[in-house]
């Protein structure tokens, strides 16, 4: 029989234990497992003073050290190749980020093949463009006379310019006259001039101008490309085309978008044919002079400027609303005006003189008086919901911009009560940072625009190339499950006797 003891105070909790009985109303619990409980205990009471002896041990062997221990009076120093300084963030400076970058960028730069397009898509356009307007009797035999016209979306001359330029260096791309050793295929259509190569409807004769028509080029475009052997090899996506304009290429759109496009924006494009994953955003050319001058509020004595369109499409309907509740304020400059070279001249004097300038949709969400600004040190503000912007890998737009939702800014002096709080150090905090960065916004510049472009499309390669492997293993499953469906269906079936 088993040694039972009776419990007079037994724990609540010690009903449900599947070793205890009750007997007449009492819980009786097994001597065995008072013994465990009991070596327990035990062993709880031994494990204190060694505790306190290992405490004891640890704080000997630490005051040892901190105390007694010989001093090193120079600090050890960091392995060089760490990116610290102890008078700096510990983050990368600005000067450092750009000089690691710019290393990276040179190790092994991505090699692109130009195509050598017949002369129609590039400086027969230039012809066109200047016939159509008088300013050119006939096609020139010496292409160096002919001179781009400017416009703001201009960044396909500068990057075409700059790949038939011989004394290229530090640009994150070469170009290759073997399309065998190509990464990347660069298509220089001007297809942006090419929109709007004639000043009136297609088909109609200006003075000697021969008729042009900007879908017939590019249809012809796509034409010589589909006969071109590394245009089919992998379905266009390692080629790259530019189309600024909102309205470039929007005939043969869904027959390129398989390509990295570079575009201003994703106004006019559907999402099936533009991401940021695999296109790449495109500052406009800034149409008015940089600011050279030092950052300060001194001489900007407008709080507010634009200069623009009244009247757009979509998005841009917002700029009448703004002109409503802002064309009454003294300190404020917003005037309707189109572009001109007198338009140019004063807006650069109105953004040079005043301490914000307003960026608010047009028929697409950006425009070029963003960057119009930038250079100007007129800090930008962007009314506009939907815009993407150019390098947000670099430029951390929230430093040299202020951002207002639609519906606050045209609430009646939403606008200027926000702007008047911002203190002049702010304002001068926001100038300094563009300073830092305009030289992203400025082709002209040899360390600028054109380079940023470049390294831009050169991080798309990987994910290029994941696509084009890609591509090459589901089509060659579908293969393989079609030629394994017509053995299938071609077997004979065994011929059976009852």
């Amino acid at each position: 029989m088993t040694d039972l003891t009776k419990t007079r105070k037994p724990k609540p909790h010690s009903t449900s234990h599947p070793s205890l009985l009750r007997f007449n109303g009492e819980t009786l619990i097994p001597t065995s497992i008072l013994q465990s409980e009991a070596a327990m205990m035990a062993r709880k009471s031994l494990l204190k003073p060694t505790l306190a002896t290992i405490l004891a041990i640890m704080a000997f062997y630490a005051f040892f050290n901190t105390f007694l221990s010989p001093i090193n009076p120079t600090p050890a120093k960091l392995d060089s190749s760490f990116p610290f300084d102890s008078t700096k963030s510990v983050s990368l400076s600005k000067s450092e980020f750009y000089n690691s970058r710019k290393s990276m960028e040179n190790s092994s730069p991505v090699k692109v093949y130009m195509y050598d397009l017949p002369r129609k898509f590039t400086y027969g356009v230039i012809e066109s463009y200047l016939m159509a307007r008088e300013s050119l009797k006939s096609p020139v035999e010496d292409v160096s006379t002919l001179k781009y016209p400017g416009h703001q979306h201009s960044a396909e001359w500068w990057l075409f310019s700059d790949l038939i330029r011989e004394d290229r260096f530090g640009s994150p791309v070469v170009r290759v006259s073997d399309p065998e050793e190509a990464d990347l295929f660069y298509v220089p259509f001007f297809s942006s001039l090419s929109l709007v190569a004639n000043p009136i409807r297609p088909g109609v004769v200006v003075g000697t101008a021969a008729i042009y028509n900007d879908e017939e080029m590019q249809e012809s475009l796509i034409e010589w490309l589909e006969e071109q052997v590394f245009w089919k090899r992998n379905s266009g996506r390692d080629h790259v085309f530019i189309c600024q304009d909102p309205n470039a290429l929007y005939k043969v759109i869904d027959q390129v978008k398989n390509g990295v496009l570079l575009v201003s924006d994703f106004g006019r494009l559907r999402a099936d044919q533009a991401s940021l994953v695999k296109d790449v955003i495109l500052p406009y050319s800034h149409r008015i002079n940089s600011f050279n001058g030092d950052v300060g509020i001194e001489g900007r004595k407008w709080l507010l400027f634009f200069m623009g369109n009244r009247y757009r499409k979509e998005g841009g309907k917002i700029r009448d609303q703004l002109f409503q509740v802002l064309e009454s304020q003294e300190d404020v400059i917003i005037k309707h005006g189109t572009q001109s070279r007198e338009s140019r001249r004063m807006a650069t004097q109105g953004m040079h003189s005043s301490k914000f300038c307003l960026h608010p949709a047009g028929d697409t969400p950006s425009a070029c008086r963003l960057f119009d600004a930038i250079v100007s040190l007129c800090v930008p503000v962007i009314v506009s919901d939907y815009i993407e912007l150019p390098f947000e890998d670099v430029i951390d737009y929230r430093k040299i911009a202020i951002f207002v939702d639609s519906i606050s800014a045209v609430k009646p002096g939403y606008l200027t009560k926000m702007l008047r709080a911002i203190s002049t150090e702010k304002i001068v905090e926001y100038q300094r940072e563009l300073k830092e960065v305009k030289r992203y916004f400025e082709y002209e510049d040899p360390n600028g625009t054109v380079n940023e472009i470049w390294h831009q499309v050169s991080l798309k390669l990987p994910m290029i190339r994941l696509m084009i492997n890609r591509d090459k293993r589901l089509v060659h499953r579908a293969l393989s499950e079609l030629d394994c469906s017509c053995m299938c269906s071609n077997q004979t079936r065994p011929i059976t006797t009852s």
